[in-house]
C-alpha cells in the first residue's frame, strides 16, 4: 500500500487485478464505485489501463451503460417528439450506474451494443464480438453481452461497488424458470439509417424485484456464492471487491433463484 496521501498507479492497481485473478485473454465486466479506490495517478483512465493490463492486449473490458434517455421516454410522454432516439456511438450511459461505463464508452476504440436499456460498451480485442448483434428484445437474455460473457468463460468484477449491482445477474433472471415473471413492454426511439424510429420494446422487467424477495436480494445471492468458496474477495487499491467467474456464478444464481421462486 502506497504512503498515506500519495495516489495508487496504474502498475500497482494492475498488479493487484492480476493477483485477484485476472489474467491474460480474460473478459471482464467491471461495476466500479471509483471514488473508493482512492486516490489514483492519472484519474479513471489509470483505472481503466490498468485493467487493460492486467487482461492484455487479447483481453476484453466492459461496462454496464444502460440509456440516460429510457426512463423519461416512459414518464413524460407528451415530451416524446423531443426525446433524442438512442444511438450506440453517441447517446450517454445512465448515471445510475456511476461514471465508470460512461468513461470507457468513450475511451477511444470502445464499441457500444444497440440495445438501449441493456447496452454495454467494451473495449478491447473482442469488443466487436461481444457488442455486436444485442438482440433487441430480451435484451438479458443469451443473445447480448452478458450471454457471450458467459460464453467465453469471462468474469465480472465489482470494484468498490455495491454486491446487488451485479449486472450479470439480470441475465441470471432471464435464464431462470420460475412462474409470475413480469414482462415489461415499452416504446423508444432508435437511430436507424440516421432517422428517428419510434420501436416497442419486449423484455422480462429488471426495474421490479420478484415477489416476495427483497430489493437487495442480488447482494444476497453474492453473498452466498461466495460462502461456497468460489470467487475472491480483498481489495483493490482502497476498494473493496469482489471478482468472480461469470459461467458458475450465473448458474448459482439460476438455481437459488428458481429453488426460492419456483
Amino acid at each position: 500500500m502506497p504512503d498515506p496521501g500519495r495516489p495508487w498507479t496504474r502498475a500497482e492497481l494492475a498488479t493487484q487485478l492480476r493477483a485477484a485473478g485476472l489474467a491474460d485473454g480474460d473478459a471482464v465486466l467491471l461495476h466500479a464505485g471509483l471514488r473508493s479506490i482512492g486516490a489514483v495517478l492519472g484519474g479513471p483512465d489509470s483505472v481503466i489501463g490498468a485493467l487493460l493490463d492486467a487482461v492484455g492486449p487479447q483481453g476484453t473490458v466492459l461496462g454496464y451503460c444502460d440509456w440516460q434517455f429510457e426512463d423519461e421516454v416512459l414518464a413524460f410522454p407528451e415530451l416524446r417528439d423531443q426525446i433524442p432516439p438512442f444511438d450506440p456511438a453517441a447517446s450517454r450511459s445512465i448515471r445510475d450506474n456511476g461514471a465508470f461505463p460512461e468513461l470507457l464508452r468513450t475511451t477511444p476504440g470502445a464499441r457500444r451494443s444497440a440495445a438501449p436499456g441493456a447496452s454495454c460498451a467494451a473495449l478491447g480485442a473482442r469488443a466487436d464480438w461481444f457488442t455486436a448483434d444485442h438482440a433487441l428484445d430480451y435484451g438479458y437474455g443469451p443473445q447480448s453481452p452478458f450471454g457471450r460473457l458467459v460464453e467465453a468463460g469471462g468474469k465480472t468484477l465489482l470494484l468498490g461497488a455495491p454486491r446487488d449491482t451485479m449486472t450479470l445477474l439480470h441475465h441470471a433472471e432471464h435464464l431462470a424458470r420460475f412462474p409470475n415473471k413480469r414482462i415489461r413492454r415499452y416504446e423508444t426511439p432508435i437511430l436507424v439509417d440516421g432517422h428517428a424510429e419510434w420501436r416497442w420494446f419486449e423484455e422480462f422487467d429488471t426495474s421490479e424485484v420478484p415477489d416476495g424477495m427483497a430489493d437487495d436480494y442480488f447482494a444476497t445471492i453474492v453473498t452466498d456464492f461466495l460462502a461456497t468458496g468460489q470467487g475472491w474477495q480483498g481489495r483493490i487499491g482502497n476498494a473493496d471487491s469482489v471478482l468472480v467467474e461469470a459461467r458458475p456464478m450465473v448458474e448459482f444464481a439460476v438455481g437459488w433463484m428458481e429453488q426460492r421462486l419456483a
